[in-house]
């Protein structure tokens, strides 16, 4: 069984269709990345999984529940951060999260401790006896984060969860929920980062326009690209040409300079790599870097939308 999965969910709000037929799933214990323009129905499928909203159409459930039919019992199974921290400015941090605790049936001992641990775990330790209102952005958003983990959920859905954060602190993050993963919870995770569906999702679902237009693992999905690129810089910027002359050859095709100093070229499978590498010691061009990749998610994700991630992002 799933621990969550929707099936042909549509949502409209009047006349524009803010989903469209979409299917998400994710077995236990995984992390599934949805990826998508901004507007493109990814916050309301998070809010319908969530029963914060019901579909017109299709249905979504969390843990075997139904989420329209069963949602008090959804909600227990479930932590949910959403895209803006919504904390309680005048409540100190421990506060906040002892609230949360007290609201899930937790004594209060037994609240205090899970706010000391949570805490402590998002570096918030020497600030919990501050008002939430002296938090920085990234401390309140860290704070939200923490409060979505105060009933240990089985489920937790993450709507762009790190938006503020520093990159340090993003690390953090993704190391609580790569533990959290590690002990059997399932993740949901909205993003406009990349490198953040790429270094934590197992699968990725692309919506676009409240559809579903492609699904896969990361490394499944950047072949969509197509192929792969050997990159070369060669110790002497000189030989660049030479370079690109032999891996040109190997590739069967023009090789480009995306970057001052480098030469690349798609290659059809592993073995043009080996060859590159016999060649060019062959020719005795040295290399600082040479590296065979696949494309990167944001390539992606320009391939399937037409748009750039950091497009987006901004917009």
């Amino acid at each position: 069984m799933n621990a969550f999965e929707a099936e042909g969910l549509v949502k409209r709000f009047g006349t524009t269709t803010a989903l469209d037929g979409i299917d998400l799933s994710a077995a236990q214990g995984t992390v599934l990345g949805v990826l998508g323009p901004n507007g493109a129905g990814k916050t309301t499928a998070v809010r319908i999984l969530a029963t914060l909203l019901r579909a017109d159409e299709g249905r979504a459930r969390v843990g075997g529940l139904d989420v329209a039919r069963h949602p008090s019992q959804v909600r227990r199974l479930i932590g949910l951060t959403g895209q803006y921290a919504s904390v309680d400015e005048g409540l100190t941090g421990t506060e906040n999260l002892v609230l949360i605790g007290r609201l899930l049936d937790l004594r209060g001992r037994d609240a205090k401790a899970r706010a000391a641990q949570l805490l402590a775990d998002f570096g918030l330790a020497e600030a919990a006896d501050r008002r939430a209102s002296t938090y920085s952005g990234g401390m309140r958003r860290r704070l939200d984060l923490a409060a979505s983990l105060v009933g240990r959920p089985e489920v937790i859905f993450l709507d762009e969860p790190t938006t503020g954060l520093d990159p340090a602190k993003r690390e953090d993050v993704w190391n609580i929920i790569r533990g959290l993963v590690a002990d059997g919870v399932t993740v949901l995770l909205t993003t406009q980062y990349l490198e953040e569906a790429d270094a934590l999702a197992d699968e990725i679902s692309v919506i676009d326009h409240g559809r579903v237009i492609a699904h896969g693992t990361p490394a499944e999905l950047k072949r969509v690209v197509g192929g792969q690129t050997v990159l070369v810089r060669p110790a002497d910027a000189s030989r660049l040409e030479e370079a690109a002359a032999v891996i040109a050859a190997v590739a069967g095709r023009p090789a480009e300079s995306p970057g001052r100093g480098v030469t690349t070229v798609p290659v059809e499978g592993d073995a043009a790599f080996t060859e590159i590498v016999r060649r060019l010691d062959a020719a005795g061009i040295a290399a600082t870097e040479l590296s065979l990749r696949l494309p990167s998610l944001d390539e992606v994700f320009f391939t399937l939308t037409g748009h750039h991630a950091e497009q987006e992002a901004a917009a």
